[in-house]
């Protein structure tokens, strides 16, 4: 990963990842979350135990190998969060939309129903209007 390889070379001192994070279908809030260098592992060493073991490969070549792996893990994890919250957003987005579109075709109806029937009552006042002048 050309970000690891960078901040190996030196060419910056932290790297952090951005994105919006998921809270719920309602919320999601920014991060910032510091990926290197890598502070919350733990570097005591054991007080009071000797070791005897011989580890094949040792720290070093682990961490060379597993971290690209752990960097690349967040950064995943990141992407599959921002995504989520974009899909919550427009899923909210499009329910506060059809529920609208809902509410705009309930009023419509009820005025063109309004406008319908003034319209009838009307052609039967005229109707009648006509009947009764015929009867004088």
């Amino acid at each position: 990963m050309k970000a690891i390889q960078l901040y190996r070379d030196g060419a910056f001192d932290e790297l952090y990842v951005c994105y919006k994070h998921h809270v719920n279908a309602l919320i999601s809030e920014y991060r910032a979350e510091k990926m290197l260098p890598l502070t919350d592992l733990d570097s005591h060493e054991a007080v009071g135990y000797e070791v005897d073991y011989l580890f094949e490969p040792n720290k070093e070549e682990i961490l060379e190998i597993l971290l690209p792996q752990y960097a690349e893990s967040l950064i995943y994890g990141a992407i599959i969060d921002a995504k989520s919250s974009e899909h919550a957003s427009r899923m909210t987005a499009m329910k506060s939309a059809t529920d609208n579109a809902t509410n705009m075709i309930n009023d419509m109806t009820i005025q063109y129903n309004r406008v319908r029937q003034t319209a009838i009552t009307q052609e039967i006042t005229e109707i009648v209007g006509g009947a009764s002048a015929l009867e004088d």
